[in-house]
């Protein structure tokens, strides 16, 4: 990794500085080599369980991490594209003040319509073309909403008026997952074009549109269009654990820095939750094993 990405990222990773670990730049890499080192692990630990898996998924930089897994990327090809895409999404970051807000919702609340009257308060503050979307869909009554900094205070300030019960702003630096990431789409496109993606081996769910990856072209096309979709990930966890009445759940193991994905799989689906794991590269073997 250090050589693709011409820093030491085991040393950030490790010792910090925490806010230079932070930055999209640097955290999407550390997110994607911190998941396979991970994968890595359970290898070592339990073969036959890397050995059975027959599906795998990826939250936004983590579908390369899966993409990787599953054969159809090569790391030090995939690790590159995270390192442009990173730079890429950083500076299209840069351009606007914008951010992501995570909200969960009452059963009534209203995500289409508070996203056009926050959009129609920056009008009125004389922005142009204003963003205000939902950029992630998590699991039932929660969201991230993305867009321009004047939308989600004013989402912030009303949101007894749209049924919010929690918003929280998140640690990062801009709107992913909307179209203030278009400039980020063209070298994203470019680098992808010059690598070579193979069908995967197993089945791998695109973030897209919440279904399997049928073949390379489609892989290429589906990573670039992800940087300005919203992450489909609960119509993803349904598509992933749908099965007959009275089927068994298989095992999951959520690889990598942190359990989110597990709290996620557990609001979404208890039953597959039951069966959930987690692994991260850096826990002592002695407490992964017990």
């Amino acid at each position: 990794a250090e050589k693709v990405l011409g820093y030491d990222l085991l040393s950030l990773c490790l010792e910090g500085p925490r806010d230079a670990l932070d930055r999209t730049q640097h955290c999407q890499p550390a997110v994607f080599v911190a998941s396979l080192a991970a994968v890595e692990k359970l290898n070592h630990l339990q073969p036959e369980v890397v050995e059975r898996c027959v599906a795998a998924a990826g939250y936004s930089v983590g579908e390369f991490a899966a993409l990787v897994f599953a054969g159809a990327l090569g790391f030090a090809e995939a690790l590159y594209a995270v390192k442009v895409r990173a730079e890429a999404m950083q500076k299209a970051s840069e351009a606007v003040p914008s951010g992501m807000l995570s909200v969960v919702g009452r059963r009534e609340a209203n995500y289409k319509f508070a996203c056009l009257e926050a959009r129609k308060h920056c009008e009125s503050l004389g922005i142009e073309n204003p963003v205000c979307t939902v950029s992630n869909y998590l699991f039932p009554d929660s969201r991230v909403i993305a867009g321009h900094l004047q939308a989600l205070e004013f989402l912030q300030e009303n949101a007894r008026k749209y049924y919010f019960k929690r918003t929280k702003m998140l640690p990062v630096s801009g709107a992913f997952h909307t179209r203030l990431m278009e400039p980020a789409v063209e070298p994203l496109a470019e680098v992808l074009k010059s690598i070579e993606i193979q069908k995967p081996l197993l089945c791998v769910y695109s973030n897209v549109d919440g279904k399997k990856y049928m073949h390379s072209k489609h892989i290429q096309k589906l990573l670039v269009k992800q940087v300005v979709s919203p992450v489909l990930w609960e119509q993803t966890m349904h598509s992933v654990y749908e099965r007959k009445q009275g089927t068994e759940f298989p095992y999951t193991y959520e690889v990598g820095p942190g359990n989110q994905l597990g709290a996620i799989l557990k609001q979404c689906n208890l039953k597959a939750w039951k069966q959930y794991k987690h692994v991260d590269a850096l826990e002592d073997e002695e407490a992964a094993e017990t």
